[in-house]
């Protein structure tokens, strides 16, 4: 097998582990957004704290990355707070098609903040993306476009948190980041969810664990897939997480998007595809890009 066809494999599984995360997130329930967001990212703690470990890299990091460490990782928290508002008043092909977005938001916060270059298709794909993204929010002044603004906000933090990942470069080791990324947000929502704690059944509680265990799944499948091929040639293969959300969406849930979301949906992939094509005759992407 090729080390492309090992990273579409990789990416592949990585877009089913995001996908079965939000499904159990959505099947928990009503359980409080931060509570279910600490249960993901503490299992990620874990997770990622047994291969800090086992490799004896530094658990937080080198003194000079600290700043960048912990910007990413509010950024991050934000982000992944957002996605979950969103997971539970939305679709689920909806929620992830609007988080999705975050490559677009990553273009725009790096040429303003890292001053790269943005070559006129990558302008062209963010506003037809923009477009997609109308589509599927169906804009209307009432309370009902909140779960969708939380959506776009959730791939506005994620753009800005993978931006930083950017200017980090490959100065910390994958673990090493997703470790301090969970414990930052673990023990900054600690207290809230505290405060807040409703009691979850045996299920929900089972449910939240499966999210967790999943998600850093995602993270480390997405990763690793760069390791064997660059983003240029296998990126577009991780929106099938809204392929997989939607058919999870639809047994698990019921669910089915309205035509216009297909629409939305259509827009934005076409867009990622075609500056995934174009990307292809460029440069690489650093496989920071992929430290979600």
């Amino acid at each position: 097998m090729t080390n492309r066809n090992k990273g579409i494999l990789l990416l592949l599984a990585s877009a089913f582990g995001f996908s079965l995360m939000t499904a159990f997130v959505k099947l928990s329930g009503d359980v409080p957004t931060m509570q279910k967001t600490i249960f993901r990212n503490g299992v990620s703690m874990v997770i990622a704290f047994f291969f800090v470990v086992h490799f004896k890299e530094r658990l937080f990091g080198r003194r000079e990355n600290q700043g960048l460490l912990l910007l990413r990782s509010a950024l991050g928290a934000l982000g992944i707070i957002l996605f979950f508002y969103a997971i539970d008043h939305l679709v689920l092909a909806d929620a992830d098609m609007l988080n999705k977005m975050s490559p677009f938001f990553t273009i725009v916060f790096a040429a303003v903040f890292l001053k790269e270059h943005v070559k006129p298709f990558q302008v062209y794909s963010i506003l037809v993306a923009f477009l997609g993204t109308l589509f599927i929010i169906k804009p209307s002044f009432s309370l009902d476009i909140v779960p969708y603004a939380a959506g776009i906000l959730s791939a506005v933090f994620a753009g800005a948190a993978y931006t930083v990942l950017r200017a980090l470069g490959s100065r910390e080791q994958f673990y090493t980041v997703v470790f301090y990324f969970s414990g930052f947000t673990t023990v900054v929502l600690l207290p809230f969810v505290l405060w807040t704690y409703e009691p979850m059944s045996l299920q929900q509680t089972i449910y939240l664990l499966l999210a967790g265990v999943f998600a850093t799944i995602g993270q480390f499948g997405i990763t690793l897939a760069y390791k064997f091929a660059p983003a240029k040639e296998i990126s577009v293969f991780n929106y099938f997480t809204v392929v997989f959300s939607a058919i999870l969406g639809f047994f698990l849930l019921g669910q089915i998007p309205d035509l216009y979301s297909f629409i939305g949906y259509f827009i934005i992939f076409g867009a990622s595809l075609y500056m995934f094509l174009r990307n292809r005759g460029g440069e690489e992407v650093p496989a920071e890009l992929a430290k979600k």
